[in-house]
């Protein structure tokens, strides 16, 4: 459970981050995927792609 809480926060942190141009850009259920979905869908990544790092 507090694994879950640490991964929240990180993702709010990162949400947090982007230009508001681009968090205006997503739709409500796009910001709750951003926010906990285990996996994106295509169009979550295309719309962060300049954003995301790859590893």
């Amino acid at each position: 459970m507090n694994q879950q809480k640490k991964i929240d926060k990180e993702r709010q942190t990162s949400y947090d981050s982007l230009p508001p141009g681009i968090k205006e850009s997503l739709t409500q259920e796009e910001k709750e995927l951003f926010l906990n979905a285990e996996q994106w869908p295509d169009s979550l990544f295309k719309k962060l792609e300049e954003f995301i790092i790859k590893g």
